[in-house]
């Protein structure tokens, strides 16, 4: 049974997706190697969480851990596949992810998927390619494989977080940075040093603190409040929010694709989010 005020559960998802989007302008300004960036960001959001609980509770249950590692594998692969396929790429199969966790969450979760997620996931899967349809390329299939995977290991990851709902999924977040941090540190071992400015500095700052570690906060308290479906059917309206930091970053207008799309998917997902809201209250 879903918490009966699942509406903030649904802006405060809406608010973490809104915070992953800004990665992409950030990582634009570092001129690091994309294992430093993403080794650096979670150490610095897991200081941001430790500071917000306090007394984080670390009992090492299975599912604290198996969501740790679902975010850990997700970051990583994702990293991996923007190397060795084209981004636009990446991006279109890690968001089959609402495929994953629908069946994934009726096995685990036993949480019923409801009419209105089947008929959004064909339509956000459509609406995604119309905005992605001018940079799709081959790209290469080692990098197809892994973005692929990366869209499973992110549906577990909602599973897990959403199967500690009575408790504080937070902790598996923490846990997630500070295992990728330690296996992105021993990679860089083998790595040339990251060129330091001012510049990356403030913006590895940003994508750790607010990127990061503030939508950290913001996805275990939505987490507890919608099903692991609903969540990550919201999730996938960060794309959206990218041609919307180009434009103001640099003045560059979204073109037609972008908008149609980004459209798309903002109606399918707000008419599924209405429709459940709805349903619960």
């Amino acid at each position: 049974m879903e918490n009966p005020n699942n509406s903030a559960g649904i802006l405060a998802m809406a608010a973490t997706a809104f915070l992953w989007s800004i990665a992409g302008l950030f990582i634009k300004v570092i001129d690091w190697n994309p294992i430093a960036i993403a080794g650096m960001r979670s150490l610095i959001a897991s200081i941001v969480i430790l500071i917000y609980l306090k007394r984080p509770v670390i009992h090492l249950s299975f599912t604290q851990i198996a969501a740790a590692v679902a975010n850990a594998a997700t970051m990583l692969l994702f990293v991996s596949a923007n190397k060795t396929t084209t981004a636009a790429n990446a991006i279109i199969l890690q968001y089959i992810a609402p495929v994953s966790t629908a069946f994934i969450g009726a096995f685990l979760l036993k949480e019923r998927t409801h009419m209105e997620h089947y008929a959004a996931i064909p339509v956000v899967a459509a609406g995604m390619i119309i905005m992605f349809f001018d940079e799709l390329g081959g790209g290469k299939l080692f990098g197809n494989i892994l973005a692929v995977m990366s869209a499973i290991t992110f549906g577990f990851y909602f599973v897990f977080m959403r199967m500690q709902k009575d408790g504080s999924p937070l902790e598996s977040i923490l846990l997630s940075h500070w295992l990728t941090a330690g296996i992105c540190v021993v990679i860089s071992l083998f790595l040339p040093l990251p060129h330091v400015t001012a510049k990356s500095l403030a913006a590895i700052a940003v994508l750790g603190i607010v990127q990061i570690g503030f939508s950290s906060i913001l996805f275990s308290f939505a987490i507890k409040r919608i099903s692991a479906v609903s969540a990550i059917l919201i999730a996938v309206i960060e794309p959206v929010f990218n041609p919307v930091w180009v434009f103001f970053a640099i003045g560059e207008a979204p073109g037609p694709n972008a908008l149609i799309g980004g459209g798309i998917i903002v109606l399918a997902v707000t008419i599924a989010s209405i429709i459940n809201a709805h349903r619960r209250e």
